[in-house]
């Protein structure tokens, strides 16, 4: 153990007073769990604040109405002065608002009669009897399985809060109600309305009047901008970021529930340990808190907590999730009947019904620059938590149902600490691998460091060294064009920007003169048919041209650096799209493809890759801990990048792949195309990782521009076992099978660069003989690949 952990580890294993009586005296004998194994907690929370990943902690174990364990570790704040973290903090629940407050709500009127889980929106919602939305049931919208989007814009929501109910009423579909999981705020906004519109009082009241004060919950409760916390209380708040300039402490960290005015119902409520732990218990005892006063019946605490008949991957109750791609914070031991919830700013509950064990773990994880992670630290407290357990005694055996739907094991948070990309590595380093030298870079709106300061900036300040000029790939400098673009001038710092994707796709030699280097540093997403590749390559040669080094600064690969195959270029076909002869998913990071270039084209340029630090190649990009810059117009969420090698590898054909909605690429479709015909044949093909759901959507660009397209969804449910260039052939299968006459397959070479596979293709070949063709050079790349690698595999 070094030095700095070691004075971490000792401080924040002294001796905590509680600060309050709601909480029960820690006494791991009575909860019958191991105190030797709770002592682990100790060292992993000291590890989780010395990485950076969290500012401190407030960490309860307990055991039906035993509480174990109960420590504050860390701080509650850093700035603007630093504050030590205790028992009676109060915290910004974010999304553990959905089941403790919104979900129990709507189940209490459910109790009255008032409200049927059956109950379609428009029952209760005049205005959402829209755009199909009218269907949507209660137990859809509490199961996350409406079919409505994620989030709506934040600029829905600038005029007001009525303003803003209006667009949320106004969206669209993007899925079929009850088809799949996906979680959506838009759908707990609308169960807080439906709560105030049921009970004829505002959602904070009715949740403070039958949950909070029954329970004697005395910390919990909405901020509303007309009720904000009293000082007392706000004294002890955790703050999270800066909102608006200024630290946000006692203000709901959530843009829209801030910009409703406090209270919703996805977000905006504030508790404490104390509090959290008391309802964790009145759970486990059927409804009732240990005052006796009973806020549910036992019967719907079974009904919230039974994930029906969900699929593998997508079990979600009422409100609480019990097996999906969030249900991390479980650990490795927890069982099939566990559930629990998280929130976006470092909150967690979690429960094993059939042990009676609970984990609560309230973190502010966003303080104070926005940029910790509480996946790791949630994971490996419950499962230290889970493994004190000194009985194996467990209330109901695991019926056939749960064994039924019981997942594979979750992959566990890889944890690493937030990734140093190869900017920040330079940095750090004083920039002396650049020293006295005159250099051109090579650079778009995703050079940013791990701070999000432009690359730009950082080496126009840089001293003892000289930036002259500027290279720009495809869409431009700053990742907002869709098309050719010429050479400008950066306006900020004056210098020229010579463009990469206009009349030249390379340096010039007239450019180059007077470089002593280049530097490249551009956010790829691990797929041959992103442009970005194409540039480096360019860039690489033209260096090797002048007799120039280039300095590769790398970068993740967002999709997993470990996970590569389908389609290999023709050899003798090098086009933009497809500069060497890779597969579709390149399973390298950038820097490792300058390598890999470098070796089997033979070039003598001399090649530097500043590699990252922190960085395993198994990770997606949001387990690096890194901030997620759009790297063009249209690759707008991890999920997209995910989805892109798939969808993409067929966008060239007379198809709408989702280009002019708000989610490209995880739709496609063409007006010709019968939607539940399409998506019945796609399912069918049973995809790992990946379900098909009819829809329709009308895009506003490239193919059937404003024209209404019917399709499919790609609605992803396992993002692990997901392979996507198999999406795309999947597609290609049936839209041949089905439309053989509508669609026109001849242009999938534009992007495939792969004759043997469109000819099969066009053939009418079956799925598994086109993914036999399509992978099959993946073993032989596997050799070549082995060889550039920087990362262990």
């Amino acid at each position: 153990m070094n030095r700095r952990l070691a004075l971490i580890f000792v401080f924040l294993i002294a001796p905590v007073t509680p600060a309050f009586a709601a909480l029960p005296a820690p006494d791991p004998a009575a909860a019958r769990l191991s105190s030797e194994k709770l002592a682990t907690i100790d060292t992993i929370v000291a590890e989780e604040i010395a990485a950076g990943r969290v500012p401190g902690a407030v960490v309860v174990v307990g055991r039906g109405d035993s509480v174990a364990f109960a420590k504050a570790y860390g701080d509650r704040a850093k700035t603007p002065a630093v504050e030590p973290m205790t028992l009676d903090t109060i915290f910004d629940m974010a999304s553990l608002t959905k089941p403790v407050a919104t979900a129990t709500s709507i189940m209490i009127l459910v109790e009255e009669g008032k409200i049927r889980l059956s109950d379609p929106v428009r029952k209760f919602l005049l205005d959402w009897d829209n755009h199909g939305k009218g269907g949507i049931t209660i137990d859809q919208l509490l199961r996350h399985r409406s079919g409505l989007i994620p989030d709506n814009p934040i600029g829905d929501y600038a005029d007001g809060p009525e303003t803003a109910w209006k667009k949320l009423a106004e969206q669209d579909l993007v899925g079929s109600p009850g088809e799949y999981f996906r979680y959506s705020d838009v759908g707990f906004i609308a169960l807080g309305r439906i709560v105030e519109k049921v009970s004829g009082m505002p959602l904070d009241e009715f949740a403070r009047k039958r949950i909070f004060e029954p329970l004697g919950m005395t910390d919990t409760g909405y901020a509303p901008k007309e009720a904000p916390l009293p000082a007392d209380k706000l004294a002890r708040t955790a703050p999270t970021e800066k909102v608006g300039g200024e630290m946000a402490r006692g203000r709901v960290h959530d843009p829209r529930a801030r910009a409703l005015g406090g209270t919703a119902g996805h977000a905006g409520l504030f508790s404490s340990v104390s509090d959290i732990t008391a309802y964790a218990q009145a759970l486990l005892k059927g409804g009732v808190g240990s005052n006796g006063a009973r806020v549910l019946a036992p019967l719907t605490v079974r009904l919230m907590i039974d994930a029906a008949d969900s699929p593998a991957g997508q079990r979600r109750g009422l409100g609480w999730d019990v097996r999906t791609g969030y249900s991390h914070p479980r650990g490795a031991f927890m069982g099939p009947k566990s559930f629990g919830h998280t929130g976006f700013t470092g909150t967690s509950l979690w429960i094993d019904p059939e042990t009676g064990l609970f984990v609560v773990i309230l973190a502010s994880r966003l303080h104070p620059d926005g940029k910790g992670d509480a996946s790791s630290i949630r994971y490996r407290v419950a499962t230290a938590a889970a493994s004190s357990l000194e009985d194996a005694s467990i209330t109901n055996s695991v019926d056939a149902a749960a064994a039924k739907f019981e997942d594979a094991p979750l992959r566990p948070r890889i944890a690493t600490g937030q990734t140093q990309l190869g900017i920040d590595v330079l940095k750090a380093n004083g920039f002396s691998d650049l020293k006295l030298m005159t250099i051109g870079l090579v650079t778009n709106h995703t050079g940013l460091d791990s701070d999000g300061t432009p690359t730009i900036d950082l080496l126009h300040k840089a001293p003892d060294m000289s930036l002259k000029a500027l290279f720009s790939p495809e869409h431009g400098i700053r990742g907002a064009v869709d098309k050719e673009i010429g050479d400008s001038m950066d306006e900020k710092t004056g210098l020229p920007v010579y463009s990469l994707y206009g009349k030249n796709r390379k340096p010039t030699p007239e450019q180059m003169k007077g470089l002593d280097a280049l530097v490249y540093d551009i956010q790829d997403i691990g797929v041959r048919f992103y442009t970005y590749l194409s540039t480096l390559a360019l860039a690489m040669e033209a260096a090797e041209e002048a007799g120039v080094p280039i300095f590769v600064l790398d970068r993740p690969n967002p999709i997993r650096g470990d996970r590569f195959g389908g389609v290999m270029r023709d050899k003798d076909r090098r086009v933009f799209v497809a500069d060497h002869d890779i597969p579709v998913v390149t399973g390298l990071t950038i820097g490792e493809y300058a390598k890999l270039i470098k070796a089997e084209r033979n070039m003598k340029v001399d090649l530097k890759v500043v590699a990252c630090r922190n960085y395993d190649r198994r990770m997606f990009w949001d387990e690096t801990g890194l901030m997620w810059t759009n790297p063009s117009p249209n690759m707008r969420s991890l999920t997209e990048a995910i989805l892109y090698p798939g969808v993409g590898l067929i966008e060239a054909t007379n198809v709408a792949t989702g280009r002019g909605t708000d989610t490209p690429f995880e739709r496609v479709g063409a007006p010709w195309i019968d939607s539940r015909k399409w998506a019945e044949a796609l399912n069918a093909l049973q995809l790992p990782g990946v379900r098909f759901v009819p829809t329709t959507f009308t895009p506003t660009e490239r193919q059937y521009a404003r024209e209404k397209c019917n399709g499919v969804f790609v609605q992803m449910t396992d993002r692990d076992s997901i392979r996507g260039v198999d999406i795309g052939l999947a597609m290609a299968a049936t839209l041949r099978k089905l439309y053989p006459e509508e669609w026109k397959p001849e242009k999938l070479d534009v992007i495939c660069v792969n004759r043997k596979l469109v000819e099969a293709v066009t053939a009418g070949r079956s799925f598994a003989q086109l993914k036999a063709i399509a992978h099959s050079g993946d073993a032989a790349y596997a050799e070549r690949r082995a060889k550039a690698l920087i990362y262990p595999e």
